[in-house]
């Protein structure tokens, strides 16, 4: 049976590589990109472009899949990738919505995605969204490489300047880890209240040095993630962009077994920070991201 893939983060890393692995092993899935510039077309990939960094764009974009859905230009939609994300130098990069960036990427595009989108998925469905175990905050999770998450009020995530010294690289990774949690709170709070044939699983690579995270970062670190690191996939403590992205799709294609709300590991499910559980502010989240991306007006 036919069906529709949206995915972000698809053109390059280990998006490409799980995009690559969908089509040869799922023959009959469309590929749906959303991205900013155009990834290819034809009878199985199309694409859709939208600036994850602005609301505005992804809403645009929304709206045009809802439309090709409607209009049967689309198989059914059956599945979700939130795969791309951001990592910046510091936490006071603002979007043209006024929110903090890497939060706009990581945490609100996904849920206006998703709840745009929602009411178009056929049955049965499955959501997955690309995490990150730097939300553990501990050196066996990250090596030292990026601080833990900082929790704060919604609100305050949201905006520029969430964390100590926001000009600062330790501040842009801070703000990323800490969307990595959040993005795993959304998705128990998604797992919850969307119907119970659309699974919603958070899936984490681990660290894969030799992709474009790091595009951002300073002149030194750009080259150790693309030279010196990836000797690291040869250890237990790192991936090859190519394992990660198989394991993404198998995630993806239901190869790796998930129930909904649950998180992968690379290729198995376990269980994740126990900061990661807090029903209190995973519903907290799901209000300000309701109420910041204006969702509810469109479901």
């Amino acid at each position: 049976m036919q069906s529709t893939l949206v995915m972000t983060g698809a053109g390059r890393g280990i998006g490409r590589v799980a995009a690559e692995h969908i089509l040869r092993r799922a023959p009959l899935t469309h590929l749906l990109v959303v991205s900013r510039g155009s990834s290819g077309a034809g009878h199985a990939v199309s694409h859709v472009t939208a600036d994850l960094g602005s609301l505005e764009s992804v809403r645009s974009a929304a709206l045009e899949i809802r439309r090709r859905l409607d209009d049967g230009e689309l198989p059914p939609l059956r599945g979700f990738v939130g795969n791309a994300g951001i990592q910046l130098t510091n936490a006071l990069t603002e979007g043209p919505d006024g929110f903090e960036s890497t939060f706009t990427v990581n945490v609100l595009a996904n849920h206006l995605l998703i709840r745009m989108l929602q009411t178009r998925f056929a049955a049965p469905a499955r959501i997955v969204i690309t995490v990150s175990d730097t939300h553990f905050g501990d050196f066996r999770h990250n090596l030292g490489m990026v601080p833990g998450p900082v929790w704060r009020s919604p609100d305050v995530l949201a905006r520029t300047g969430a964390f100590r010294k926001p000009g600062t690289t330790t501040a842009g990774r801070t703000a990323y880890s800490t969307s990595k949690l959040a993005a795993i709170y959304l998705v128990h709070e998604h797992a919850r209240r969307l119907p119970s044939w659309i699974d919603t699983v958070a899936y984490n690579p681990g660290f894969v040095p030799g992709t474009d995270l790091a595009r951002d970062a300073d002149a030194f670190s750009r080259f150790a993630m693309r030279r010196l690191l990836p000797v690291l996939t040869l250890t237990p403590f790192a991936l090859s962009r190519a394992a990660a992205g198989r394991h993404l799709a198998d995630v993806v294609l239901g190869t790796t077994e998930a129930p909904t709300g649950s998180y992968v590991d690379r290729d198995r499910v376990v269980r994740s920070s126990d900061e990661s559980y807090d029903p209190r502010r995973e519903a907290e989240l799901w209000d300000a991201a309701e109420r910041l991306t204006g969702a509810a007006a469109f479901v």
